[in-house]
C-alpha cells in the first residue's frame, strides 16, 4: 500500500504557492526531481511510481505541481514557460539538497533542459519522458492555422481540443515567452548524461523531435529508446519499468 505524505506549499512572489511532495532518504544521497508536463500533476501515473520507487530505494524525490496547475495556486492560463522554469529552479534551490537528477515528461524535458542550463553544478544528469522542447513554437504555432493565430494576436486565448481532459487555453503570452527559451536552433550546451524515452506512436511529440534533441545536445553520453507502440504518456507498466530501470542504472553510473 502507497504511503500517504502530507502536500506542503513553497511560498513564490505575488503570494503565490507552490504545492509538492517530497520524499527524503537518509544517507545523501544523489535525488530525483520530477518535472511534469503541461497541465498535469504531481499525482500523475508515472510521477506517483516514481514515489514508490524512490520510498523502496531510500531515495530523496521531490515532486511538485508548477504555477496554475494541480494543487498550487495561479490560473493555468497565465502560466509561461519562464515562469514555469522560475519554479523549477526555486524547487532545486529551496527543496532539494545535493546533486539531483531532474526527470522531464514533454512540457517538463524543457522545464529540465532550461533548469540544467541554469544549474550545471546541481544537475547531474537528466532523464526525459517525450521531450517537448520549443513546443509552444514547433509544435503549436508552427501547426496553427491562419484563424486561430488571428485569435490568439486578438483575444489572447485560443481553446485548443485535448484528448485528455479539457480544452487547453493557449494563451498569446505562452506563445510569445516561449520564443525567449527556444533550444533547438543551436547547440545545447550541457554535457551531461541524458536518457531520452520516446513513443513512436506519441501523436503530440513526434518522435523525431526527440531525435532532434538527441542531435542537438553538445553531450555525447545521450541514449534514446524508443518504444514503436508507445504514447505521449508512456504510463503503461511496460513504461513505468523502462523509467524505474533507466533511472537504477543511471544512479548506479553516474551517483554515490
Amino acid at each position: 500500500m502507497s504511503t500517504q505524505i502530507q502536500v506542503s506549499f513553497l511560498s513564490r512572489p505575488g503570494g503565490e504557492k507552490l504545492a509538492y511532495l517530497q520524499e527524503k532518504d537518509t544517507g545523501g544521497n544523489v535525488g530525483v526531481t520530477w518535472l511534469g508536463g503541461f497541465k498535469s500533476d504531481m499525482t500523475g501515473t508515472k510521477a506517483t511510481a516514481l514515489a514508490e520507487w524512490a520510498r523502496d530505494r531510500d531515495r530523496s524525490y521531490l515532486r511538485f505541481d508548477y504555477f496554475g496547475h494541480g494543487q498550487s495556486t495561479g490560473r493555468f492560463v497565465d502560466g509561461t514557460i519562464s515562469r514555469w522554469r522560475d519554479d523549477a529552479l526555486a524547487a532545486l534551490d529551496e527543496l532539494c539538497v545535493g546533486p539531483q537528477i531532474l526527470v522531464g515528461s514533454s512540457m517538463g524535458a524543457w522545464i529540465a533542459l532550461l533548469a540544467a542550463l541554469a544549474r550545471p553544478e546541481q544537475v547531474k544528469a537528466l532523464v526525459l519522458i517525450a521531450p517537448a522542447p520549443d513546443f509552444t513554437e514547433a509544435l503549436m504555432w508552427e501547426g496553427f492555422d491562419e484563424k486561430i493565430r488571428t485569435t490568439l494576436r486578438s483575444v489572447g486565448v485560443y481553446r485548443k481540443p485535448s484528448d485528455y481532459d479539457e480544452p487547453y487555453e493557449i494563451s498569446y503570452g505562452l506563445i510569445e515567452d516561449g520564443r525567449q527559451h527556444l533550444l533547438l536552433g543551436d547547440t545545447i550546451p550541457l554535457f551531461l548524461p541524458v536518457r531520452i524515452l520516446q513513443g513512436m506512436a506519441d501523436e503530440d511529440v513526434p518522435w523525431r523531435h526527440a531525435m532532434l534533441l538527441a542531435e542537438t545536445l553538445a553531450s555525447d553520453d545521450v541514449t534514446v529508446s524508443l518504444t514503436k507502440s508507445g504514447d505521449h504518456r508512456l504510463s503503461e507498466p511496460d513504461d513505468i519499468e523502462r523509467l524505474t530501470t533507466t533511472l537504477d542504472k543511471l544512479l548506479s553510473e553516474h551517483s554515490s
